[in-house]
């Protein structure tokens, strides 16, 4: 390997670290390891800019629009309140029933919206027929990336490794190719889920036998003042007479903390009780005298105690008060909203949250109004900002169906651009479809068009534009040949398939470290430096990186839809590790079984 080479590894290296450690967005970070290696010279200024025009790279910015339009329209909220069962049954039949619809929705859609509207509506059809949603927000976000596989727009992964593919002269993938792997392993992550990952999960351990039961999700801390009806009561087992439905976790008092259980424990004022209820618990408490929700000294009277209700936010990378406290930032006076818990890597914290730090995947929970869902609930400063008591549909019904039409067209069209007739220079081709259904969303109104800006992520779009830059500087350099060389001289007694599994599973591990589309674009160069040399077909080896780049079960940083149930469903990080890895594992044996079957080397 040259000189050249040892320096785009070093600045790789260096951007796998900044990108692990999260130092600033990914865009960024790729953008500056972009710029870096056009100063020394290993691209030069128009493969720099190649991938901002890349087509794969432009039809991604485009179907962020179309997504946004399915969701604007409420059709995703009318098929979760159609699809989820209404009442309990065989847990792993409900596995099957939850997942698949959602993984046939993700196949077609941007993931990322589905688990924001998904995971509240789950959370609370999971309370009503008293199961721990614990036990299916994870799966909720493994059914969107096992989805995502089966499509070519199913993921902008598939897009990156098919822009790459046409870049090299290449005809990329079909619509549905790749689900020629993609649902095999979609049905087998089903089974694995509930046969094997719903013993691994968290929650109730017996709630497959378990007789229906008073099932506490929700957090609320209480201040008895003086002369409350509550001080000197006796509390048995952890509750109060006075505070029916509610089981009293923990009382602080004097900085000392006692447990609700604790023998002979009475109530006395000026203690806080940390108290846990159902998810309409709070309508009750407002009910109760002689207990205050403590935060509502902020309020000042600014707001009516009546008008309040419960929401959950959990906090993007957007965010513009990461890393500072809530008194630093002054979360109150920019929100009108008071943080009563902050759920992070499965500790609910309630206490001492004026000092707090916020960090992106907080999951916050707030006291606020009507007014928060009106001003933020569009807002990519949160990912998730849903009233967990309600989930009201508020579009008119024909747009439901209007864009749900403009999609099946644009998939149809897509998927028959080979058998429709030519004109003359009109590409009917996935960039083209889109592009007319995104018109017509916003045409039609199904987006309004003053915010259509706000449906793109624009940090995605940078980092997948400056992938292009990084796998041709590989290239150029000769670092992605060196690579290939070494994985060839290591796998040389398996063959093209011992390759294969070496560009799998070093796909894999940067996707659970690092974003998926830069994991494609470091493995794709290091794959056609491989094919090359071994004078292989390459085809195989850019549909393992496609499907090994979506595959992050075992963290919840590797993919942004676990990143989001993480807060929602109070997760550790050891909870994804737990329950990912094996699933990693399995779908790595069963990829690489069944992707020289369907293409051959």
């Amino acid at each position: 390997m040259t000189a050249q080479g040892f320096i785009v590894l070093a600045i790789i290296v260096l951007m796998i670290a900044a990108l692990a450690k999260e130092v600033m967005r990914p865009g960024l970070i790729l953008f500056s390891a972009l710029i870096i290696l056009m100063i020394f010279g290993s691209v030069n200024a128009r493969e720099v800019l190649a991938g901002f025009s890349n087509k794969g790279m432009i039809t991604v910015g485009i179907l962020f629009v179309v997504s946004e339009g399915v969701r604007q329209s409420g059709a995703l909220n009318r098929l979760a309140i159609t699809f989820l069962p209404k009442r309990r049954g065989n847990i792993r039949l409900l596995f099957f029933r939850v997942m698949f619809p959602i993984s046939f929705m993700s196949a077609f859609l941007n993931n990322t919206p589905i688990v924001i509207i998904f995971a509240p509506i789950i959370k609370k059809w999971a309370e009503d027929l008293n199961l721990s949603a614990q036990k299916f927000l994870i799966p909720l976000s493994y059914a969107t990336i096992l989805g995502g596989v089966c499509t070519l727009i199913g993921t902008s992964t598939n897009l990156v490794v098919h822009g790459l593919m046409l870049d090299n002269g290449m005809s990329g993938f079909s619509m549905f190719e790749l689900g020629m792997v993609g649902v095999p392993l979609a049905f087998v992550g089903y089974l694995y889920m509930s046969y094997i990952g719903v013993h691994l999960l968290p929650g109730n351990k017996d709630f497959i036998r378990k007789p229906l039961s008073d099932q506490k999700d929700y957090y609320y801390e209480l201040i008895v003042p003086e002369g409350s009806p509550l001080v000197g009561q006796a509390l048995k087992n952890g509750r109060s007479k006075d505070l029916k439905g509610f089981d009293i976790i923990q009382i602080e008092r004097d900085n000392v903390k006692l447990e609700g259980k604790t023998l002979g424990l009475t109530i006395e004022a000026n203690d806080n009780l940390l108290v846990a209820g159902k998810s309409s618990g709070l309508e009750i408490i407002k009910d109760i005298p002689g207990v205050k929700i403590k935060g509502l000294e902020l309020l000042k009277d600014q707001i009516n105690t009546r008008e309040l209700k419960q929401y959950e936010a959990v906090l993007a990378p957007r965010f513009p008060g990461i890393g500072q406290t809530i008194v630093e930032y002054n979360f109150f006076d920019h929100y009108q909203a008071i943080i009563v818990a902050v759920h992070r890597n499965g500790e609910r914290i309630t206490s001492n949250l004026r000092s707090l730090k916020l960090r992106e995947g907080d999951n916050l929970v707030l006291l606020t109004t009507d007014r928060f869902i009106k001003n933020w609930g569009d807002s990519k400063i949160f990912y998730l900002t849903t009233y967990i008591r309600d989930h009201e549909e508020n579009s008119v019904k024909s747009k439901k169906w209007l864009a749900l039409t403009i999609l099946a067209l644009m998939i149809a069209g897509a998927t028959a651009t080979d058998y429709l007739p030519k004109f003359e220079n009109v590409q009917a081709d996935m960039f083209f479809f889109s592009a007319v259904a995104a018109m017509l969303m916003i045409w039609l109104k199904i987006v309004p068009h003053q915010k259509y800006t706000k449906a793109i992520s624009w940090d995605i779009l940078i980092t997948i534009a400056c992938s292009f830059g990084i796998s041709k500087a590989m290239q150029n350099s000769g670092l992605a040949d060196g690579i290939a060389h070494t994985a060839i001289n290591f796998a040389k007694n398996w063959g093209p398939v011992g390759v294969l599994a070496c560009i799998f599973l070093i796909t894999t591990i940067f996707t659970e470290v690092i974003t998926n589309n830069a994991a494609a674009a470091i493995a794709f160069p290091v794959a056609m430096a491989a094919a090359t040399q071994m004078g292989v077909d390459p085809k195989p080896f850019f549909v393992a990186i496609a499907i090994a780049a979506s595959m992050s079960f075992a963290t919840p940083i590797g993919y942004q839809t676990n990143l989001i149930v993480q807060g929602i469903g109070n997760y550790k990080f050891m909870d994804y590790v737990k329950v990912g890895l094996p699933l990693n594992i399995l779908m790595f044996i069963i990829s690489i079984i069944l992707i020289p079957l369907f293409w051959s080397f």
